[in-house]
């Protein structure tokens, strides 16, 4: 059996008529590096101590290897248009496949309008200007940056593509420069955190991490939704996800270790972490360090916000796919625009979603900016983690039930490896969606204290409301869409049943 749609499941490629094949290898690693690489989970890692930087390996090794061997193999397999979503269809079935791309898509418009905003405001406000917390200048900043990457997204992609390879350079830039810094840093003053930092891992640790580092691993696959729109995905897909992975591993390992090195235990902040630890380093710049420090807190955001650009443009055509195939509302979302390529409807619901959650998250709290990104920052790695216990297992029945499928790239070992592959990973990916829809669970289940309050700086009241909350807000969102989408298409077809019944009989 080949890998290649049925006349029905055409039906959405059909829909999305003006596709424009932009996307190269360099194109392709540049938006996983852009999108995958996240500046906002750095000092969110680095919060675990001297085992963070032992936990960020191990999963390196443990998980974003085989993560990487089977999406590698799948996505030069099935290059479609829209990725995730037509894998899943074709191992589940449209139903199965418009929910999982509904928590998939919408893990971005949260993240986007939760901690990624959050995290460029307060930068902004500490380093470059003065914005205040909950001021007409806070407010108009956030929307601005929403709906800057908003508008990358709707942009054709020839162009957009470029925007988010400059973003993935300044990112990988900014973090060579911060670690480079950190070591002349160490070098003049000694490495002070490393003497009181605890590289040995526990249980506890593994719990509180895993969660965060799975969500900063995963993603590689993101590209392959615009999968129609690369020249050679069959044979790209594979080096370019390989080539970015392995950057990503770095990227997150080196500054970790960096600012766990300078920075004095207990000190490490989700929110400002990275910043905190430049603002200390770059003294070693003596009358330099000021601008200097300005400088990287603007590359910071700019980064920021092209690592959402990135996620919206993959993530969107995701959505829209799913929409144009009759799994979501209407098949109008699904449009893409004739001149710029691009799904506009669905990306201007994004920059509706991303606005909505950002001002519900500023109420969170009482504007206390380090609880609300810490809690919307676990909201999108809940949303994201569900979608792959869905996604993993399809990729699984395709690999069983097309064996005939042409595989550029197949992962070593032939099928038992590749059943090993997404088995390790689909335990890692349980684990962590547990721990972030209920933190604190399985410390106490072995024992472990855990003060929810001081973890997260809201009751579990208010955490639970806001995570489980909005994955049963997205249930109940999802089942409706596709409802809709089903009387849509049932009504179309028996208008156009008698139509046929008249031609037939002439």
């Amino acid at each position: 059996m080949s890998s290649k749609l049925s006349p029905m499941d055409q039906r959405a490629q059909d829909d999305a008529t003006v596709l424009q094949r932009s996307l190269r290898r360099f194109d392709i690693t540049a938006m996983g590096v852009a999108a995958v690489i996240s500046f906002d989970t750095v000092g969110q890692i680095a919060t675990g101590g001297g085992q963070a930087a032992t936990w960020t390996a191990a999963l390196a090794l443990l998980f974003l290897v085989p993560y990487a061997l089977v999406f590698a193999e799948t996505g030069a397999a099935f290059p479609q248009e829209g990725g995730p979503y037509v894998w899943v269809k074709l191992a589940l079935g449209r139903r199965a496949a418009a929910l999982t791309t509904l928590f998939y898509w919408v893990t971005n418009p949260i993240w986007l309008g939760g901690s990624l905003v959050f995290i460029a405001a307060e930068t902004w406000d500490r380093f470059v200007f003065r914005l205040g917390s909950g001021t007409v200048a806070d407010y108009t900043f956030k929307l601005l940056f929403v709906w800057a990457a908003i508008l990358t997204a709707v942009v054709s992609l020839r162009r957009g593509k470029w925007v988010t390879t400059v973003g993935a350079g300044v990112k990988v830039l900014a973090l060579a420069l911060f670690t480079g810094t950190a070591v002349l840093y160490g070098m003049q003053h000694g490495f002070q955190g490393l003497r009181d930092a605890h590289f040995a891992p526990t249980t506890g640790g593994f719990l509180a991490l895993v969660p965060i580092l799975l969500f900063a691993y995963v993603g590689f696959e993101a590209p392959n939704a615009a999968g129609e729109e690369m020249h050679d995905p069959q044979r790209d897909v594979p080096a370019a996800l390989g080539r970015s992975a392995a950057l990503a591993a770095c990227c997150y390992l080196l500054p970790v270790l960096a600012l766990l090195a300078v920075v004095p235990a207990g000190q490490v902040t989700g929110i400002g972490g990275f910043m905190e630890g430049a603002r200390l380093v770059f003294d070693v710049y003596g009358a330099a360090a000021g601008p200097l420090l300005t400088l990287t807190a603007v590359m910071f955001v700019f980064a920021l916000l092209t690592q959402g650009s990135a996620w919206m443009i993959v993530s969107d055509r995701m959505q829209a796919m799913a929409a144009a195939d009759g799994g979501f509302f209407s098949r109008g979302l699904g449009a893409f625009h004739p001149r710029l390529g691009t799904p506009v409807r669905t990306n201007l619901l994004s920059g509706a979603v991303a606005t909505l959650f950002m001002l519900a998250a500023m109420q969170l709290a009482d504007g206390n900016a380090a609880a609300v990104f810490s809690v919307v920052l676990t909201v999108a790695v809940t949303t994201l983690l569900l979608s792959y216990l869905v996604i993993i297992p399809s990729l699984v029945l395709l690999r069983l039930r097309r064996p005939d499928a042409v595989r550029p790239y197949r992962v070593p070992c032939g099928t038992g490896g590749f059943l090993l592959c997404a088995g390790v990973v689909l335990a890692w990916i349980a684990v962590g969606s547990w721990s972030a829809l209920f933190p604190g669970v399985l410390e106490h289940l072995f024992g472990l204290s855990y003060d929810f309050q001081d973890q997260w700086g809201v009751s579990r009241l208010t955490f639970e409301s806001f995570t489980l909350g909005t994955v049963a807000l997205l249930l109940l969102v999802g089942a409706v869409g596709f409802a809709a989408a089903h009387r849509r298409e049932q009504a179309s077809l028996s208008l156009t049943s008698p139509r046929r019944s008249s031609s037939d009989a002439d």
